[in-house]
């Protein structure tokens, strides 16, 4: 997985950067942007908060090509009924995506969404915060989704190997353990599908193009699917 150099410097940005090129924003989006109108499809409306950082907000991709927009045009595609309320911030670490889960929230209008998508981590691996206190952080945003009764997809990420065995093995092991712990679905690593495709990275060697969230979208929309409430 780590054995070429060449695919280990790009997967150490791509792990670790989650906005290192990009200038972090202390923007949230307003109600507005949380509750867009759709056209009408079939069946109920399913709302999903993608809740993340660069890799959910779309860095330098046009504003259908992000992965929320992505993932919403691939599950209508499938005949549901899905909006997907895109709350990715740039930048963003698992301390502000704490900070901010509350606000982002209480200004979605009408019921809470059916789902939560949590993706965040790879900043505080830029940073190279302790992953018991990214823990403790994710933990802070698993529970307020808790307390609102919105089951959770967890969006895993994976420390480099630069950072230390012993660093890699708690960071790692921290997203499992959480999904186990909150009875929350698991993605066990976001990045899957690109981390070692240059091809599909932007020139900034962090952030994937189009066709690379194209790429992630594929790879986990079943996960998506099988984590919404079944239909009443």
């Amino acid at each position: 997985m780590y054995l070429k150099p060449l695919v280990i410097g790009a997967s150490v940005l791509l792990l670790a950067a989650c906005g290192a090129e990009a200038p972090t924003s202390e923007a949230t989006p307003e109600p507005a942007e949380l509750n867009a109108p759709l056209p009408e499809i079939g069946g109920p409306r399913l709302r999903i908060l993608a809740f993340g950082d660069s890799l959910f907000a779309g860095y330098d991709l046009a504003e259908d090509e992000g992965y929320p927009e992505q993932l919403q045009a691939v599950l209508r595609g499938r005949g549901i009924n899905a909006q997907v309320i895109d709350a990715g911030v740039s930048g963003d670490t698992t301390q502000a995506g704490a900070q901010r889960i509350g606000f982002v929230l209480d200004n979605i209008k009408g019921d809470p969404p059916e789902l939560a998508i949590v993706e965040l981590g790879g900043n505080d691996l830029l940073r190279q915060i302790p992953p018991a206190q990214t823990r403790a952080n994710l933990t802070a945003i698993l529970t307020e989704l808790r307390e609102r009764n919105i089951p959770v997809l967890l969006m895993g990420m994976r420390a480099p190997p630069n950072l230390g065995p012993q660093f890699q093995t708690e960071f790692d092991g921290l997203y499992p353990a959480l999904a186990e712990q909150f009875d929350a679905a698991l993605v066990p690593f976001f990045l899957e599908s690109v981390y070692d495709k240059p091809e599909l990275i932007l020139p900034d060697r962090v952030h994937p193009t189009a066709d690379g969230i194209e790429a992630i979208v594929a790879a986990t929309v079943d996960q998506v699917v099988a984590a919404l409430p079944a239909p009443e």
